[in-house]
């Protein structure tokens, strides 16, 4: 009986950091948030903290694991089953990146997430497979291992364009195409293809499927770690 009571509790003790994590870093920001902040809102020692978690990088792989899950589902329904899986590739990636013009703290989860050995291998590994289904017939021949490699030189594009900031010298349609155009050209989409799909995405509202997309994010992650958002982070940072 009590080794299931200390199992029970470690449980108990991980799913309150978990929620602590989760919600700081959508309020204030993975960078700012520190495990004084999360032992002490959470109610635990730090020795417990450091027996489930060995850096405070451990639980942004819970939380990557939990918001990728189900983003080529969003752009496949806006695609629909008619058009070329290149253009659920280009919503996907183009909510990505609108997703971190958005919010702050979300930019900053998402070039961690890039950043990070852990979860940026993560990243790739959860992405190449799709990468094969949807290239793949322009690449005989190739195997997942080479299109793990071509997701690692343009997760680093990803990466790049997120981290710089729109202005009114880089509006939001200017990133989107320079990097739709970068990738394509990495998986040899043909170049009357290209300019197809760029117009596709030009004739989407993305600010607006991205806002819609970020609120379904921030109830899904309400409910799976259990807290609740303040007013403030739920509205965002669109402007």
């Amino acid at each position: 009986m009590i080794h299931i009571s200390t199992r029970k509790d470690g449980i108990e003790t991980k799913k309150k950091i978990l929620t602590v994590c989760v919600q700081l870093f959508l309020e204030q920001g993975y960078k700012q948030t520190t495990i004084s902040q999360i032992v002490k809102k959470a109610g635990v020692a730090r020795g417990s903290f450091q027996n489930l978690f060995s850096t405070k990088d451990a639980i942004l792989m819970e939380l990557v694991g939990t918001m990728f899950s189900g983003q080529f589902g969003v752009a496949k329904n806006i695609v629909g089953d008619n058009m070329s899986p290149i253009y659920t590739y280009a919503v996907e990636t183009a909510i990505q990146i609108t997703l971190t013009e958005l919010n702050e703290n979300l930019r900053e989860i998402y070039i961690e997430a890039y950043t990070m050995p852990e979860t940026a291998e993560y990243i790739y590994v959860h992405t190449t497979t799709e990468l094969k289904q949807i290239f793949g017939s322009n690449f005989p021949g190739y195997t997942e291992s080479d299109f793990y490699e071509m997701e690692i030189g343009t997760s680093g594009i990803m990466r790049n364009y997120m981290a710089r900031k729109c202005d009114i010298h880089f509006p939001l349609d200017h990133k989107l195409r320079r990097f739709l155009t970068a990738a394509m050209r990495v998986y040899k989409v043909p170049e009357e293809e290209q300019a197809k799909v760029l117009a596709f995405i030009r004739s989407l509202d993305i600010r607006a499927i991205a806002t819609e997309v970020m609120y379904k994010l921030f109830a899904m992650l309400e409910m799976t770690f259990d807290f609740k958002l303040s007013k403030d982070d739920e509205e965002g940072e669109t402007r």
